[in-house]
């Protein structure tokens, strides 16, 4: 695995030096082009070519549950650890803690999974694996985001005007992507081969294009030793915690053994990028948050090794 991620590591560095060339203003808007790119043609597309494929059975059922009770149980030790706000008001001057602590529950319970974790899986375990990183997020993670996420974003955050739990989720393309495809393989509709070619070419995209946008998410501000603290126990939720409830949940539900190392991977995946935009949108602390998402994704280069050869 270590040089599947080296391989992918240099892809997120070209990122980084790309956003120091560009500078901050030009390389945020390029990245953000990206990743709506991405968000709303590539990713829609990988997914219906995957699922259309794969046959509805009961591990349909048991991925997304074992994600839901990943994420679920991440978000409430979170809470348990940052909602008095005690941590966040020793270690950092801010006038609006609330702000920083939505933030902190957001790094702490949503992983990269699709933007890092497919790629880690298709280069780790084959192309099989991409249906457990889709099923992982677009089946079980993203509906929380956009529904339980949501909520804690606006409780402490602002109100997030024009962003309601039920129209952001039914906006969400790959996931009407995926139903369409689940829809599809259920009733065994055959998928026509120039279909076949095309969405096997536009999915090709996805891996490069999502590595290169996690590396220009990636930036550092100044006082982030000071920070450090506070960031701590996103990191031991998001890169130790987590997978290890995934395990115990994989074998909780009866998870095959062929699956269950791909969704522990998951599991270990570092902050999502994504939830950078929520940040923005509720007002949260995008700054305290883009921090979590590079200290977690550069040590999940550690990590994620760890949690392979142990799960191997």
């Amino acid at each position: 695995m270590f040089n599947v991620l080296l391989g992918m590591a240099i892809i997120m560095v070209a990122g980084i030096i790309w956003r120091l060339i560009l500078g901050d203003s030009s390389a945020e808007s390029i990245r953000s082009h990206l990743a709506k790119a991405v968000y709303q043609l590539f990713l829609p597309a990988l997914v219906l070519h995957v699922l259309w494929q794969v046959p509805v059975d009961i591990n349909m059922v048991r991925v997304p549950l074992v994600s839901a009770i990943s994420v679920l149980l991440s978000l409430l030790a979170a809470f348990l650890i940052y909602s008095s706000g005690h941590l966040v008001r020793a270690f950092m001057k801010s006038a609006t803690p609330n702000r920083a602590v939505g933030a902190l529950l957001l790094a702490s319970a949503f992983g990269n999974f699709s933007y890092l974790g497919l790629p880690v899986l298709t280069q780790t375990f084959g192309e099989w694996s991409q249906m457990v990183a889709i099923q992982f997020d677009l089946l079980a993670s993203t509906p929380i985001l956009f529904t339980v996420g949501i909520m804690v974003a606006g409780y402490y955050g602002s109100s997030g005007k024009g962003m309601h739990p039920l129209t952001s989720l039914l906006q969400v393309p790959a996931l009407w992507a995926a139903v369409g495809a689940l829809l599809l393989s259920l009733f065994q509709v055959p998928m026509p081969e120039w279909l076949e070619r095309a969405l096997s070419i536009l999915g090709a995209a996805v891996v490069p294009l999502m590595l290169l946008s996690v590396g220009m998410a990636l930036r550092w501000q100044a006082g982030w030793i000071g920070r450090m603290p506070v960031l701590l126990p996103v990191v031991l939720i998001q890169l130790l915690l987590m997978p290890l409830i995934a395990w115990g949940a994989s074998i909780g539900v009866g998870l095959p053994e062929k699956l269950l190392a791909p969704a522990v991977i998951e599991g270990a995946m570092p902050t999502m990028v994504l939830g950078l935009v929520i940040c923005d949108r509720f007002k949260l602390d995008t700054t305290l948050y883009a921090e979590a998402v590079t200290v977690t994704t550069l040590l999940s280069l550690l990590t994620l090794p760890f949690w392979l050869q142990l799960v191997s």
